[in-house]
């Protein structure tokens, strides 16, 4: 399981997406959240701004991303 470290309160769901290396583009990043195949702690979510705080997981493809507070 791939972690990101927040920088900052929250990081974007299509930044995210990109940060971790699951997409390559923010296109490609909003294609995935508006075709519902991205799930956040467990249920899908269309919202590519989604606000994810630390201790959230994404899921896409596959594989989990989990989303660490920044230290």
């Amino acid at each position: 399981m791939e972690k990101i470290i927040l920088r900052e309160e929250f990081i974007k769901l299509g930044q995210a997406l990109k940060a971790a290396g699951l997409v390559d583009s923010g296109v490609e990043a909003k294609d995935v959240i508006t075709e519902g195949l991205v799930k956040v702690n467990g249920v899908v979510e269309y919202q590519r701004g989604k606000k994810i705080h630390g201790g959230d997981s994404i899921e896409f493809n596959n594989e989990i991303v989990q989303i660490v507070d920044h230290e």
